[in-house]
């Protein structure tokens, strides 16, 4: 990815208490008198970055990320089979980022989120559109049954011997069913060995899906080890078997509650697992949102990628 700017490290970090047994981890980084955002990390599970960006502009931005329930830093940790997942669903995270966000003194942040990041980018700014100034969302995703059937079984069709690796790890009573569901029910198994088994197989798919990104970041999911591994699979598993809580085109529906607030869509055309057909639906229906059609990056990206997102990063801190 292009960095347009020098490596900014956290000036402070703490955790959240959330009231229900969640202590949540999170970070600020760059001008603590500039314009605020919050950083929505991928996933569900993967965990916000660690380490210093070159995303933001230091001077311009005060910019918030955190580890969302069960991942990174946070506490209580998806690898340990004893946490709760029903305390775990989009809606808990929706209220997490307005406890943060108020925990914090910020009245209103720009939102920029990726991947499961902007599928709960758009699921709060639509719950809060007053505090949002802007969105900023790469790898446009709404999470819809359509989206996730397509990334664990239609997508299958590119890559049938890693697929049929995929689906015949799961008992074989189960393989013509919901592969999702399947693999749900094995990071619930309280056999350590068969949760790491099945999260093993789960990341060598996902890798699979974006292994002929030479731009990006191939094997970008199986650098997830050990009980991160574990609890990025135990969560998206949890989610997408869920539908992410989400009625069936409820971000399409309401999307005329962001009406006049600006967006970036910034979407790779070679998006295996995630088509630009889902990005180019939701331009249509959200007249403030302009779409960038990456015409060399997939999900992970590239460097035309990179460079699109500074410039509309650099754009949205002009706004006021």
């Amino acid at each position: 990815m292009v960095d347009q700017y020098p490596p900014v490290s956290p000036y402070a970090s703490g955790f959240l208490d959330t009231g229900d047994g969640n202590r949540i981890y999170y970070e600020k980084l760059g001008n603590p008198d500039g314009k605020p955002a919050v950083n929505l990390h991928g996933g569900p599970g993967s965990g916000s970055l660690r380490g210093p960006t070159r995303a933001w502009d230091p001077d311009a931005w005060h910019v918030i990320r955190f580890d969302q329930r069960g991942c990174g830093r946070s506490t209580p940790h998806a690898s340990d089979p004893a946490t709760d997942m029903s305390l775990n669903t989009t809606h808990h995270l929706i209220g997490d980022i307005e406890l943060l966000r108020e925990h914090l003194g910020i009245e209103k942040w720009l939102v920029k989120g990726g991947s499961w990041g902007a599928t709960l980018a758009l699921a709060y700014a639509e719950a809060h559109p007053d505090r949002v100034t802007g969105m900023i969302i790469p790898a446009v995703t709404m999470t819809r049954p359509e989206e996730t059937h397509w990334l664990y079984h239609g997508v299958g069709r590119f890559f049938p011997e890693a697929w049929d690796r995929f689906r015949d790890h799961v008992p074989e009573a189960e393989r013509d069913g919901n592969l999702v569901q399947a693999y749900a029910r094995l990071m619930e198994n309280p056999d350590r060995a068969t949760r790491e088994a099945a999260a093993n197989a789960w990341v060598t798919w996902e890798d699979a899906v974006i292994s002929l990104e030479s731009n990006g970041s191939p094997g970008a999911y199986s650098k997830h080890v050990d009980d991160d591994r574990m609890a990025f699979v135990r969560i998206c598993a949890h989610y997408f078997s869920h539908n992410a809580w989400l009625e069936d085109g409820q971000i399409l529906r309401d999307i005329h509650k962001l009406h006049g607030i600006p967006a970036a869509l910034v979407h790779g055309r070679h998006d295996l697992g995630g088509p630009v057909y889902t990005a180019w639906q939701l331009a249509q229906a959200w007249p403030d949102a302009r779409l960038y059609v990456i015409e060399d990056s997939g999900h992970t990206g590239s460097q035309e990628m990179g460079r699109v997102l500074n410039e509309v990063t650099a754009e949205f801190a002009k706004l006021r």
